[in-house]
């Protein structure tokens, strides 16, 4: 399938790079976003990645939407170049269960299975990290699990805290921030995937993945206590990140 192009308004082009959600589409997709950040011709704006599509906003003003186009194709047909290094694992520790995951026993029962099996298939997976979105850092990530997918809430909770990990179909996902949302909650990290006061701001960025590793309540203590004194730095492989 080559690009397809979409208009979004008069200053944005939605650009569809494949028709499935696999890592290879969202490798095309990293890529073309890539050469659009590091392009220097003048119109050329912010873009917005997704599972299998790209959104380029342009400022019509100082390019036209046939231009942007035209440098949009003649990208596509270039090779693919990812920057950031494809490598680098983040390890997540997560508390399970309890009051920081109220939702395990529903996802073990939804599929048959006990609270521990979730766990060790959860964190049995290594999952990309396609694309941030719905609130500052939230990483929607691919690679879960058939055997613990669980529909989302059917009434979604009004306040979610942060670091709070949940399931949504054959989702996982990290609530960066305190909010509204219909994940089923298996666990918290102590983590902060989003510090405005951070460079860079996110912790998560597409093209990672990430690792869940289970902690207890003594472990969780202690990294929060450590990431609140600035002292905690999350283990990587491959590229490091800045610490918390």
């Amino acid at each position: 399938m080559g690009l397809q192009f979409k208009y979004a308004g008069d200053q944005a082009i939605l650009v569809e790079v494949g028709e499935g959600i696999d890592p290879h589409t969202s490798g095309k997709v990293r890529s073309l976003a890539q050469k659009v950040e590091s392009c220097s011709i003048p119109g050329f704006g912010e873009v917005i990645l997704g599972y299998r599509s790209l959104l380029v906003n342009y400022d019509p003003l100082i390019i036209s939407d046939d231009e942007v186009i035209q440098w949009l194709q003649r990208w596509g047909q270039e090779p693919e170049v990812i920057q950031r290094s494809e490598t680098r694992v983040v390890e997540i520790p997560t508390l399970y269960g309890g009051e920081w995951g109220p939702d395990l026993e529903d996802v073990a029962a939804h599929n048959g299975l006990t609270p521990q099996e979730v766990v060790e298939i959860h964190s049995g997976g290594d999952y990309l990290v396609y694309f941030l979105g719905f609130i500052p850092g939230y990483p929607f990530m691919g690679g879960m699990s058939e055997k613990i997918a669980t529909p989302r809430l059917s009434s979604p909770r009004v306040a979610i805290p942060a670091g709070s990990v949940g399931i949504a179909g054959k989702q996982t996902g990290i609530y960066p921030i305190q909010s509204p949302g219909g994940w089923r909650l298996i666990g918290r990290t102590p983590l902060r995937l989003y510090d405005p006061n951070r460079t860079p701001p996110f912790l998560l960025q597409a093209g990672d993945r990430v690792k869940f590793i289970p902690i207890n309540e003594d472990e969780f203590s202690e990294i929060h206590e450590s990431v609140l004194q600035g002292r905690y730095r999350p283990v990587t492989r491959g590229e490091s990140v800045e610490p918390n």
